[in-house]
């Protein structure tokens, strides 16, 4: 028989679940560059624990949790260069957060002003993207553009793995390889597509192997390891900033809340399995890992989960104390010429909100 290719998909680990290593660390890797990214972490906690509290009383809309996923989100934010573009899913705050979106600006998408898109750092960012998978192709679009102008930079995009099902993730991981884009495809596999189990999506082996068709390097990852998301972030990072292509990237993480607080997933999974994803997450690992390195103790968290209690609430308050537009303002951005069905509109919206004080 011939073999017309043979593939392999590598899985990368260096942080066990216990905290302990599990093989050498990347060669010249600073193990004290941990400490920033562990403290952003703890941040991106308290404001998801924040977020959540104000979505149950009332003071934000439907919002989507990234706790669980916190290692995945900070790591490939912080491999980012300023420059590159980065289209997110809905979900990537860690990640956001790293690259200068301001909280303030994710409540107020949640809470229903699209001015939270208007990202006060990252101008070349893609906004939050809730159809799924989408925003694969606006990144591939990027990284086209990239390539044409020969600038030495990289377009980022996350979906789930739910989204690695989608249309519009093949035809991005496709064009990447058609066209040796500098693009790297983040697959967050945080085992459910809302209550849908991986094992009823697909049948392939891994989702990272999916990238195979489009002639992309392929990586699985412990996504709740930070050590490996910044390796495999790094790896696949210069490969698109020195020509060689795009990648796929599988991060295995698991979700410790409903998919947002619109969802239920008492209903369709178990406590136990709940109970594993827990020992599993990412804090807890990192936490042991530095506390053995002596550079992380419990009155240095007590100190700093206090400080971001302090930080948070100040982008809470700077969220509540928003002014909110006026009706007008759904209209007036929609065409530089709006047509008369158009302005009729406005103006009966504006007739309305006038009547009702």
């Amino acid at each position: 028989m011939t073999i017309a290719a043979h593939f392999e998909i590598e899985y990368l680990q260096y942080l066990g679940p216990d905290g302990k290593l599990v093989t050498d660390l990347p060669t010249g890797f600073e193990v004290k560059s941990l400490l920033p990214l562990f403290k952003q972490m703890l941040y991106v906690r308290v404001f998801d624990t924040k977020a959540i509290a104000l979505q149950r009383t009332g003071k934000l809309g439907t919002y989507a949790a990234s706790l669980g996923h916190e290692a995945t989100h900070v790591g490939i934010g912080a491999s980012m260069r300023p420059e590159d573009v980065f289209a997110p899913s809905y979900r990537e705050y860690g990640a956001q957060f790293m690259r200068g979106v301001r909280p303030r600006e994710v409540l107020m998408y949640w809470g229903g002003d699209e001015r939270g898109n208007d990202f006060a750092g990252p101008k070349n960012d893609y906004p939050w993207c809730v159809p799924i998978s989408t925003q694969c192709l606006m990144a591939a679009g990027a990284a086209l553009a990239f390539k044409l102008r020969k600038e030495p930079r990289i377009a980022v995009s996350c979906c789930g793995d739910g989204g690695s099902s989608k249309a519009d993730f093949y035809a991005a991981l496709n064009s990447a390889g058609a066209y040796k884009l500098p693009l790297v495809l983040c697959v967050i596999n945080n085992g459910w597509a809302i209550s849908v189990p991986r094992a009823a999506q697909t049948g392939a082996e891994t989702l990272a192997q999916k990238g195979l068709a489009g002639g992309l390097h392929c990586l699985q990852v412990d996504g709740n390891d930070l050590i490996a998301v910044l390796e495999s972030m790094r790896r696949a990072s210069e490969r698109a900033r020195s020509g060689e292509g795009g990648s796929v990237i599988e991060f295995m993480t698991y979700r410790l809340h409903d998919h947002t607080t619109a969802d239920d997933a008492r209903r369709y999974r178990g406590e136990d399995e709940v109970k594993a994803g827990w020992a599993r997450e990412p804090m807890l690992r990192l936490r042991s890992f530095l506390a053995g390195k002596k550079l992380w103790d419990e009155a240095q968290e007590k100190a700093w989960l206090e400080e971001c209690g302090k930080l948070v609430d100040v982008e809470i308050n700077a969220y509540l104390e928003s002014k909110v537009q006026p009706v007008e303002a759904m209209f007036d951005f929609l065409y530089a010429d709006p047509p008369p069905d158009l302005l009729a509109q406005r103006a009966a919206a504006i007739a309305l909100e006038k009547r009702n004080g």
